[in-house]
């Protein structure tokens, strides 16, 4: 168990009441899109906090099927009021190409600050790197991430992406798709995130 993981556990715990409601009970009354996500979001966690595993293991493993059932039909889906939490404010800010919101649920200033982000298809950010590494929770629609010299990696909802410390790298949704996920800055004290170049349109543009 790395300490990251340990951290996002202990900062998603007040939310495990949700997990465990709507696990018990989903399945039987007609589950929505949304609770699912929501208990694949938080659900894919149980390693970071002991005693979820035993309480919800045959659960974690219903929701992990019910999401990659639906996981293609959800790339194509209107996603502009976000998924889970609400879609927040309109990001205007010259480090993504093309349209983002942005809904800080715990503050920048915070000790484990958690973004809410939405990407509008074909929105991407620039290149860039964070002093004390990023963990991304894919939460909708379709997307990706790229480590500078490696191929991009697909994503969808329930990815999980643990970005090391000062490893340049970009996120963003895929051309034909909305993609949503959660960003949690680890180690903010070390220091802001360092902004780069933009993605090159013909790189993002091989992707499909």
């Amino acid at each position: 168990m790395t300490a990251s993981c340990r951290i996002v556990g202990e900062a998603l715990a007040p939310l495990r009441g949700q997990v465990v409601i709507a696990t018990k009970f989903g399945f039987e009354l007609g589950r929505t899109d949304k609770q699912q996500v929501l208990c694949m979001a938080i659900g894919i966690l149980p390693i970071c906090s002991s005693g979820w595993g035993a309480e919800t293991g045959r659960e974690t493993c219903l929701i992990r099927q019910a999401v990659k059932e639906k996981e293609q039909g959800m790339s194509k889906d209107d996603l502009s009021k976000s998924v889970i939490f609400p879609v927040g404010e309109k990001l205007d800010s010259d480090k993504f190409k093309g349209t983002v919101w942005l809904n800080m649920l715990t503050p920048f200033n915070s000790a484990l600050p958690i973004g809410n982000v939405t990407f509008e298809p074909g929105c991407r950010n620039n290149w860039h790197k964070h002093a004390g590494g990023q963990i991304l929770l894919v939460t909708g629609g379709r997307g990706y991430y790229q480590e500078w010299g490696k191929p991009a990696r697909e994503l969808g909802a329930g990815d999980v992406v643990e970005i090391p410390a000062d490893v340049k790298h970009w996120h963003g949704a895929a051309k034909d798709s909305w993609f949503v996920h959660l960003a949690i800055e680890v180690h903010p004290e070390k220091g802001p995130a360092t902004w780069l170049e933009p993605v090159a349109d013909v790189e993002y543009n091989k992707l499909s």
